[in-house]
């Protein structure tokens, strides 16, 4: 449109209100887009904490919000002020913001498709680039003038292109065509490039030196993931630093480069501010829900080392476009490897709170993005002393890739000595059709004969129906050689591989259905052990004292004798004093399928917490004299359905150290209870059925199988994540000391009609043991699930000849619970979660009535 054109920057002759509004947006741009962005990830983590879904609609609300928010002043930025400057700010915070509300809706993408999200953020990139791209054509680029005095116009709409002029060793761009691009003044240079070759000039290479210094922390503190997620990674990176450099483009940059004479360092400060929070923008888009957090630290400093780079380029050169190529180049080189960093070297799923209370993946990504914003900060201060003062010299070509090799080499020397070479990626589990058929087991013997009897028949049969039915996958795996790990208590297979796998064995006959496998990537540096600091108990505590364990021990003289209970869990400190006599030892007391530790050890301490909790000595335990044999399934906190299987078939068919599963099992070892703190949501790779086959046959063998309900209340239908919903478990609750059913105790109802919580038992503030001989006192249904299995171990203890009876047990600790008052989320009806049994299930259990009835 014809008409007055814009002013050519913030030109000392315009009004002050048009950059006053200006920073004043940019203040709120970065306010709304930190703002959105962390409390979308905190109201993510805060879901699953409670257990509950993922909200679908969370993350596009918030990208539309912030289009809203961000983009209307921006939008007004860009077509009000007559200030070129002000214009190119506002249209790139703008196109930033939208391409910000593109990207956020990738998230819709559960996290446990990471492939097929880091694909779609590259096709959603690239398209993006190309909508800028063809909008650039449609769009007057205001302020690309000649002077300060005022503009060139050229009669070209609103657009004004700048003239040539040539002022000692700093030049204000030409008006020249290259597409779209305006092209700088050609006044000479010390090394032409362009029609000599197409050789890589210093620019770019001096970006690509720049990206790696970038990539150095995550290198030393973050792992890569599968071959296949590190390739899309790539992918997705590189086509953020295309949609970068179409944004931040010669006409981006032109209005910040002019003056008379130009002024490097306005280009540098004023144009890097705003390159700056346009990099913001598109660095919210990137990653699943965690992973943009980093970036969000890292990438905004990259915008002044931008403007650096954009003015070396455009110092005079024989051909303006070559120096047009080469700022395109090193931006979406420099974005690119920016933004590879939080996308590769990371899994948003392990970006979580439940991993923050040690020094685990929060700790260090929290540590690389710290490192990272320093080394962007100091790229930043470098490239412009080095390379925008009036004065400077670009660096020759030698120089800059002698230094882009040197910090590729380092890249590769950090990555394979202090950091963690190798593929991480998260593996399948695959669910066969055929599950064995334990529906016709003999009748057995009463008492620990029988119950080892039915053990080993249960074993034979589980094993024999796996090795039936999977030999021709097997087969085919092997021939692809993708590490295939079989089981037998629930008939599956733990492969490596990717959605291309996974859609070939989902089409298989033979297959029900195919999970993802969770696999934790390592650390820099061992987690810190997990000690407590409560003094040691001297007499019994009082959660003991509440279910009258205490009682049983002095008047009924029982202890757990003779009973040995089994604990799946973080592990457990073998050297503690109230432990360290439990152990039942031997080589088939201990199983470790993360570490291949081969002795009792427990970095986390949950799983010394609850052991103490079942037959810990010096007032803790319920039990004190039954033995225990321990698992780890779970090693920093997260599990998988592999690794929890692992421990269970270990429940039912203890085998030696560096034995095989299917034949060194050995049902008459297994321990007669089994205590389980855990549970297997989704985020892990469970589904609701996953584990049903291996708690029914643990059952089936007469094996007592006690787990934790979840501390997802007060909400109703919060006895959700395997194995806790299940008829063949005994599902247990908490109260507190005033027998009241603790807030985060979960409850039911649940799918098929199972009274769940079965009993509850103390759960607030239990002291118990933890790592380095010290306690602890502790909340969760975690601290309660032990207890109950205490309870069963004096049961069986006091009467042997109920050991193996899991119906009869079960129905005696229902018949002997005491009432609990119940507690709710709210007074109204939907609250109430059906009715009270829901919430307390039979009540609190009586260890001393319980005992005293199986005495009967």
């Amino acid at each position: 449109m014809q008409g007055q054109p814009a002013q050519p920057g913030f030109s000392d002759r315009s009004s002050p209100w048009p950059v006053v509004a200006a920073v004043l947006v940019g203040c709120w741009t970065v306010a709304v887009t930190v703002g959105t962005q962390t409390g979308g990830w905190l109201t993510d983590q805060v879901l699953l904490s409670f257990g509950r879904d993922r909200l679908g609609w969370l993350w596009p609300v918030l990208g539309l919000a912030t289009v809203v928010l961000a983009g209307t002043p921006a939008l007004l930025l860009a077509v009000l002020p007559r200030s070129g400057a002000v214009r190119a700010t506002g249209r790139a915070w703008l196109i930033g913001a939208l391409a910000l509300g593109v990207l956020t809706l990738l998230r819709v993408v559960p996290p446990v498709h990471h492939e097929a999200y880091l694909a779609a953020l590259a096709g959603a990139a690239l398209l993006s680039a190309l909508a800028v791209r063809w909008s650039a054509r449609r769009w007057a680029y205001p302020g690309l003038v000649g002077s300060v005095g005022g503009p060139a116009p050229t009669g070209d709409g609103d657009a004004t292109r700048p003239e040539a002029t040539g002022n000692g060793d700093a030049t204000r761009p030409e008006a020249t065509r290259d597409g779209d691009a305006t092209r700088p003044a050609a006044t000479g240079n010390s090394e032409p490039v362009g029609r000599r070759g197409r050789r890589t000039g210093p620019v770019p290479l001096l970006a690509v030196a720049a990206g790696l210094a970038l990539l150095l922390p995550w290198a030393w503190l973050g792992a890569l993931g599968g071959l296949l997620e590190t390739v899309l990674a790539l992918l997705a990176a590189a086509a953020l630093g295309v949609l970068a450099a179409t944004l931040l483009d010669a006409p981006f940059w032109s209005p910040f480069a002019v003056g008379r004479p130009p002024r490097p360092a306005r280009l540098v400060l004023v144009g890097g501010l705003v390159a700056g929070v346009a990099l913001l923008l598109l660095a919210a888009g990137t990653g699943q829900s965690g992973a943009q957090l980093p970036a969000l630290l890292t990438l905004p400093p990259v915008g002044f080392a931008l403007a650096a780079l954009w003015a070396a380029a455009w110092r005079p050169a024989a051909d303006p476009a070559e120096a047009i190529r080469a700022g395109r180049t090193a931006t979406g080189w420099l974005v690119g490897l920016a933004a590879l960093g939080p996308l590769a070297f990371t899994d948003p799923e392990e970006i979580s709170l439940l991993l923050v209370g040690t020094r685990d993946i929060p700790f260090w990504v929290a540590t690389a993005a710290g490192v990272g914003l320093a080394v962007a900060v100091l790229v930043a201060i470098g490239y412009a002393v080095l390379l925008a003062r009036p004065t400077a010299r670009t660096p020759n070509r030698r120089v800059a890739a002698v230094a882009a090799v040197v910090l590729l080499v380092a890249f590769g020397v950090v990555d394979l000595g202090p950091g963690q070479p190798g593929l991480y990626g998260e593996r399948l589990f695959v669910v066969l059709r055929t599950q064995a058929d334990l529906s016709d087991l003999p009748a057995a013997a009463p008492g620990r004969a029988g119950r080892d009897a039915r053990a080993a028949e249960v074993y034979r049969r589980l094993v024999t129906t796996a090795e039936q039915s999977q030999g021709d996958l097997l087969r085919g795996l092997n021939r692809l050689r993708l590490d295939p790990v079989s089981y037998y208590l629930v008939n599956a297979i733990e492969v490596d591989g990717g959605p291309a796998v996974r859609a070939w064995l989902a089409r298989r006959p033979e297959v029900a259905r195919v999970l993802v496998s969770q696999r934790l990537r390592p650390l820099p540096a061992p987690a810190g052990q997990n000690r407590g600091s409560a003094p040691k108990p001297t007499g019994p505590e009082w959660n003991i004292r509440q279910i009258g364990a205490d009682r049983v021990w002095s008047q009924l003289r029982v202890t757990g004798t003779g009973i040995v209970v089994g604990s799946s869990d973080s592990g457990v400190d073998g050297t503690h004093p109230a432990l360290r006599a439990g152990f039942r030892g031997g080589d088939d007391s201990w199983y470790d399928p993360w570490d291949d530790t081969q002795s009792p050890t427990d970095q986390g301490g949950h799983g010394t917490h609850t052991v103490g909790s079942a037959v810990g000595r010096d007032g803790i335990g319920v039990a004190p004299d039954a033995q225990w044999v321990g698992c780890v399934n779970l090693d920093r906190n997260l599990g998988s359905p592999a690794h929890y299987l692992d421990c269970l078939q270990f429940m039912l068919a203890p085998f030696p150290a560096g034995g095989d599963p299917f034949t060194d099992g050995r049902p008459e070892r297994a321990p007669q209870v089994l205590t389980n703190s855990w549970g297997c949501p989704p985020i892990e790779g469970c589904d609701q059925r996953v584990l049903r086959p291996a708690t029914a046959a643990l059952d089936a063998a007469g094996i007592f199988v006690v787990a934790a309900a979840g501390n997802t209340g007060p909400w109703c239908a919060s006895i959700d994540d395997p194995p806790a919903p299940y008829p063949d478990v005994l599902t247990v609750g908490a109260v507190d000391s005033q027998r009241r059913v603790a807030e985060f105790s979960s409850r039911g109802p649940v799918p098929g009609g199972s009274g769940k919580p079965d009993v509850l038992a103390p759960g607030v503030e239990v002291v118990s043991a933890m790592p380095g001989g010290t306690y602890a006192a502790l909340d969760g249904t975690s601290m309660a699930t032990p207890q109950v299995a205490g309870v069963v171990a004096l049961m069986w203890s006091a009467n042997p000849v109920l050991v193996g009876d899991v119906t009869r047990t079960r129905q005696i600790l229902r018949d002997t619970a005491t009432a609990a008052t119940p507690t709710y989320r709210s007074d109204s009806p939907s609250d109430a979660c059906g009715a009270p049994s829901n919430v307390t299930g039979a009540g609190q259990v009586d260890a001393y009535a319980a005992v005293r009835a199986a005495q009967q």
